[in-house]
């Protein structure tokens, strides 16, 4: 079949931050502005910098797997082959030998806007093991002077196929000491596992209905200005993405901050809805609903 996993197109949601707050790594202080806002903004804060951090991933997922079908579905993926603006190079480290395989992605140093529509620059390093699609087969992703736009992306992507039969396919995805950092200085700190497994669509030719379902935790840190803030996340309810739907269409994920409890009303939750095709869903923290639109 030709099974295609299109990335979680999980939501940054933009908010102006009023409140002052002094902070260490340890503990959130503040001096001014209620409580309640304070616990609201840190809260928000959270809960964007695991989706910022998830959408930046799961690109660099696509990438990994659609640069050519030598190591898994040529055409998934960021890259515009219609008008590239990167190059691709290939080298066999035991020749004749098919794998291992290393293949890095230049995007240049002026930069190389992608089908998403955003701009990269530096390299991406991918080393493969087998082709993706074969069990037990591993793709290792390092970074060298890598930008997304103006974020700067460090640390490790690791995909391994999983599978343990030949009806579901089945990914699982670590990432390990990611940072993206912005020019002025805020970052965000990552740590990402995920399982993903196709479930519809795997006997057929046409990817137009595979469904996939993702579930997986995380953890990290973010400075935004004066804010520091550290948190956990995980899937609550699996994650369903169809190959027909650009968005994800049900599923949820909640977010702690670390030392909140987790029947505290500042745990963040995104609620990608019932099923429908849209590019909406809803975060709520403290019994506040916000409708929000994905990018």
């Amino acid at each position: 079949m030709k099974p295609r996993f299109q990335a979680l197109q999980l939501v940054v949601i933009t908010f102006l931050f009023s409140l002052l707050l002094l902070v260490s790594c340890k503990k959130e202080t503040s001096q001014s502005g209620s409580e309640a806002q304070q616990q609201q903004d840190a809260s928000m804060v959270s809960s964007e910098s695991d989706a910022e951090a998830e959408l930046v991933f799961n690109d660099v997922f696509d990438d990994a797997m659609g640069v050519n079908d030598d190591v898994g579905i040529e055409g998934v993926g960021t890259l515009n082959r219609l008008n590239p603006c990167y190059t691709i190079t290939i080298t066999h480290p035991n020749p004749p030998a098919a794998f291992p395989l290393k293949i890095v992605i230049d995007f240049g140093t002026t930069g190389c806007r992608g089908l998403d529509g955003h701009v990269r620059r530096g390299k991406i390093v991918n080393y493969y093991t087998g082709r993706l699609l074969y069990p037990g087969s591993i793709a290792y992703t390092t970074f060298d002077g890598f930008y997304v736009d103006s974020i700067k992306v460090e640390g490790t992507h690791r995909i391994a196929n999983t599978s343990t039969s030949n009806t579901v396919r089945q990914f699982t995805v670590d990432v390990v000491d990611a940072k993206l950092t912005r020019p002025s200085g805020d970052f965000v700190e990552w740590n990402n596992h995920k399982v993903i497994i196709q479930v519809e669509g795997f006997l057929t030719i046409a990817a137009l209905d595979d469904i996939f379902r993702i579930e997986g935790t995380s953890y990290g840190k973010v400075k935004r200005g004066n804010l520091l803030v550290a948190w956990e996340s995980a899937i609550a309810e699996p994650l369903i993405k169809k190959y027909s739907c650009r968005w994800i269409i049900k599923g949820k994920v909640k977010t702690i901050r670390t030392n909140t409890a987790a029947t505290s009303p500042w745990v963040a939750v995104l609620d990608f809805g019932s099923g429908d095709c849209d590019n909406k869903a809803v975060i709520t923290i403290n019994g506040v609903s916000h409708q929000i639109t994905l990018r």
